[in-house]
């Protein structure tokens, strides 16, 4: 069999990962939208594309497997459809539903865009146009996409083929989320090979560690945080009790948590949730304001069983996991800019985790001159984002076309971030033995955290590592 690595190589988005078997059976992990392409970023594939949008006939292809919901895994899916692809993906149920939630609120955003571009008078755009709807899928084939989801229990082996067979386990990091192990038999022999999917943390609030993965032959293991550890040494409670604290109570301030809203929002709920019902904060106003983490969180109720064992213990407990005094989602628009008028004390929860689009820019421009306002930023910003920015001390912003000083205090924590650290990353290829474990690629990361993340390896006694390149292929 070969493997062929078409996105998240030498970068971190896009994962695509092509395994055709000797049989000509075709299996692609992942199809994720490329988010640094538009940046000009992506490393140049080895080989030219076959397609407008793929670089493979997406015809050719017999199953998709999906590791987790989030869009840099997904957000390809309807595209591979509208390219012909009849096949079904085969993910966890809740992978499912969030994937769902994701996929149509990206569509939404495309029929905007589509929109702007047809009412456009001006030649340059509607000479872009007609390339931009290329990659612009709409509601009626994220329908597509979704009708041919095949849900797969963790931990049960299903099987693909007479020669092929494949385990979901879970690997944390969000709900659903797994590692996917591929065992072949080709020639009287058995080869494996396991696909990290997102390394999650363990004891992160709400999601269970991730799962012990037996001996295999191959690893494709996400390197994220290859270079790094996390900065934080307590807990979710404490780490967010701190802030609340300082920002909320010991001054009547607001505090503002940009926060990204399938994963991260819900853990911060259920953070707040424990915080008001066991260690008796005062019940400070939270707002929640985003429909697609509203969405989600029905997700989450449905899936309780499959949450952490705290977790359950909690709802059992309380009946609830999400909703305490004084907290309210906010649906509306109109209800999202009242928020401005709410003259106590209070906690707006907001996306996106960035402060690059969605509601919480109007927050944030409305609060940015306010010394009595906290901006808490709980995630990784990417360069250039208003996030990034607030996170470099820029002494004024550009939002929303009118610049403005930062008078708000800014503070950051990452106890929220659902990847595993340089040492989570470690532990999750230990798992595998130096002797019998052929080879390690490593991918999704940028190249300095690879890098890093590979000498990490070889003095632990794992030479054999890869770091491909966008379009290499390796006879396994």
């Amino acid at each position: 069999m070969k493997l062929t690595f078409w996105g998240a190589a030498q970068q971190v988005t896009g994962s695509m990962y092509l395994l055709e078997l000797d049989d000509d059976y075709r299996i692609l992990i992942d199809c994720g939208s490329d988010l640094e392409r538009s940046n000009g970023h992506t490393p140049p594939p080895i080989d030219q594309p076959t397609t407008a949008l793929f670089p493979f006939e997406a015809s050719s292809l017999n199953v998709v497997l999906l590791t987790h919901a989030h869009i840099d895994h997904s957000g390809n899916l309807p595209n591979l459809y509208r390219e012909g692809y009849e096949g079904q993906i085969l993910c966890t149920e809740p992978t499912f539903a969030l994937t769902d939630i994701l996929l149509k609120d990206a569509a939404s955003l495309n029929q905007k865009k589509i929109n702007e571009l047809n009412g456009s008078k001006k030649k340059k755009v509607r000479d872009k146009q007609v390339q931009l709807q290329k990659d612009l899928f709409l509601d009626r084939q994220v329908r597509e996409s979704m009708e041919s989801v095949v849900a797969i229990q963790f931990g049960r082996k299903f099987r693909l083929t007479d020669t092929c067979n494949v385990t979901f386990l879970p690997a944390g990091h969000l709900l659903g989320a797994a590692h996917i192990v591929v065992e072949v038999y080709e020639n009287g022999q058995k080869k494996s090979i396991c696909f990290s999917g997102d390394i999650g943390r363990k004891n992160y609030p709400l999601l269970v560690d991730p799962a012990t993965v037996p001996h295999v032959d191959y690893l494709v293991c996400e390197s994220t945080y290859g270079n790094r550890m996390h900065n934080d040494d307590v807990s979710p409670e404490d780490a967010l009790a701190d802030v609340i604290k300082r920002t909320c109570v010991d001054i009547p301030g607001r505090l503002i948590i940009p926060s990204f809203s399938v994963g991260r929002t819900q853990s911060l709920l259920y953070t707040l949730n424990r915080l008001y019902s066991e260690r008796g904060f005062p019940p400070i106003k939270v707002f929640s304001d985003s429909p697609m983490a509203f969405e989600s969180t029905k997700v989450y109720l449905k899936n309780v069983r499959q949450l952490s064992k705290e977790a359950r213990d909690f709802y059992d407990a309380n009946e609830t996991l999400f909703d305490f005094e004084n907290f309210e989602f906010l649906e509306s628009s109109k209800a999202s800019k009242a928020v401005s008028d709410y003259n106590e004390p209070c906690i707006i929860i907001s996306s996106s985790g960035m402060v690059q689009g969605g509601r919480v820019e109007y927050h944030v421009a409305a609060n940015i001159g306010n010394p009595y306002c906290t901006i808490l930023l709980i995630g990784y910003c990417a360069e250039g984002t208003l996030g990034w920015r607030l996170l470099n001390g820029q002494p004024t912003l550009t939002i929303k076309g009118e610049e403005k000083q930062v008078l708000a205090n800014i503070e950051k924590i990452d106890v929220f971030s659902g990847h595993g650290d340089r040492a989570d990353l470690l532990g999750f290829v230990q798992m595998q033995s130096p002797e019998t474990l052929k080879r390690v690629f490593l991918v999704h990361g940028e190249t300095s955290s690879m890098e890093a993340f590979k000498g990490t390896l070889a003095e632990a006694g794992y030479p054999n590592v890869e770091i491909p390149a966008k379009g290499q292929t390796y006879e396994l």
